[in-house]
């Protein structure tokens, strides 16, 4: 028995028939119907919706057979979509070269009446076939043929049909899956306001017992320190403001600038203890990315690292490089560091280690999971590594 052909854009047309998600999927009856109409009008026992795979052909539906698969090699269909003719039509198999040892002829199933018309998507890829068959050797008439490619396309026809609804539940599950990430991205940020008032608060209130007494450059700098922070605050929140009307400018609106630059007012936005040292990459380097969507994911890793930290002498360490495609940090701490079996499930929704940090004060679960959304949305990627006790090192991937 000959080999099938094989159709010059092989590794194409699996692509496109993949793309359906259809494969190994339940009966339908909608594909039924039209199977048992192809029987009927053709007169044959035996009707099929085939759809020919790299090693097999399976039925979407069958009429006359149990079977939901047979192996390519046998396939009659596999010849079909290789030749560029609208039907295949075999009369008699046991006198056809290509099909007379064919086990399915020689076999149980007897087949000795084949045609086979190819199901060709919009793109002029033949995904498999809608056959009849019969036992014994026949003709079809001019009206079984044309109402057979009718048929066909109908096949077409719902295939495409199920596919566009498939993208648009998708489309919708994006929808609602972006719902919940705006609030997860706005309890984040109500969370990371609360270190700039914090710094509001603590500075007001050392300037409030200074102004008790003489003016100093003490003072002034107090000032401008309130000042500078209530100008972050304001800024951070009107930006939130913006981004929460318009969700899509979070990761549209992109800016060239510097990244010890940007590091630093991400710094800024921050409550660092006196006895932490926050070390910038060395080089000067540029980046072009979404701005308040950095600020996010590097004001929550740099406060985790800060928060979870029980050294007499913090160290927070960020790198920078690039290549081609991305752009790529570290954000190294000498933490308290996270045991490795929670090394993914820190990434997760409302997942917390159930442990206090340097103030007290329990974790929400959200911040993590939002820093890898919003790298997510960036098409990149995070993920940890740590030791207990000695720290952590986030790595961070961002598409250019």
């Amino acid at each position: 028995m000959p080999l099938f052909p094989i159709p010059d854009n092989e590794d194409e047309r699996l692509q496109a028939l993949r793309s359906y998600n259809i494969l190994d999927t339940a009966e339908e009856k909608d594909f039924d119907e039209l199977t048992m109409l192809a029987s009927a009008i053709c007169e044959t026992p035996v009707a099929l919706i085939s759809l020919v795979e790299n090693e097999r052909q399976w039925f979407k539906s069958h009429i006359g057979v149990d079977a939901t698969e047979t192996p390519k090699e046998y396939s009659f269909c596999a010849h079909a979509i290789a030749s560029f003719d609208d039907i295949m039509v075999i009369s008699d198999a046991t006198q056809d070269i290509r099909f007379a040892d064919n086990p399915l002829v020689t076999g149980d199933t007897k087949i000795v009446f084949y045609a086979g018309v190819p199901l060709v998507n919009e793109d002029g890829y033949p995904l498999g076939t809608l056959c009849v068959i019969d036992h014994e050797r026949k003709v079809l008439t001019n009206e079984q043929t044309s109402s057979l490619k009718i048929l066909a396309k109908q096949v077409v026809d719902k295939l495409e049909l199920r596919r566009k609804v498939a993208t648009l539940e998708n489309a919708n599950q994006e929808l609602r899956d972006a719902n919940v990430f705006i609030q997860k991205f706005a309890s984040m940020a109500a969370h990371d306001i609360k270190n700039p008032l914090s710094s509001v608060l603590l500075t007001s209130q050392a300037l409030k017992i200074r102004l008790h007494k003489l003016e100093d450059e003490g003072c002034l700098r107090l000032v401008d320190l309130n000042v500078t922070a209530t100008k972050n605050l304001l800024t951070l929140v009107e930006e939130m403001l913006e981004y929460s009307r318009t969700p899509s400018l979070l990761i549209a609106r992109k800016q060239q600038t510097e990244v010890t630059q940007l590091l630093k007012k991400v710094i800024s936005l921050i409550t660092v203890p006196d006895n932490f040292e926050i070390s910038y990459p060395k080089e000067v380097c540029c980046v072009f990315l979404p701005i308040i969507a950095f600020e996010q994911i590097f004001i929550n890793l740099i406060s985790n690292a800060i928060r979870y930290n029980d050294k007499e002498k913090g160290n927070v360490t960020i790198r920078f490089a690039e290549d081609e495609d991305y752009y790529r940090f570290e954000v190294e701490d000498n933490g308290i560091g996270i045991p490795e079996q929670y090394h993914e499930k820190i990434f997760t929704n409302n997942f917390t280690l159930k442990i206090t940090d340097r103030y007290n004060n329990k974790g929400s679960g959200i911040g993590l999971s939002t820093v890898k959304e919003l790298v997510k949305a960036l098409q990149g990627s995070i993920y940890v590594k740590s030791i207990v006790g000695e720290g952590a090192t986030f790595f961070i991937t961002i598409k250019k």
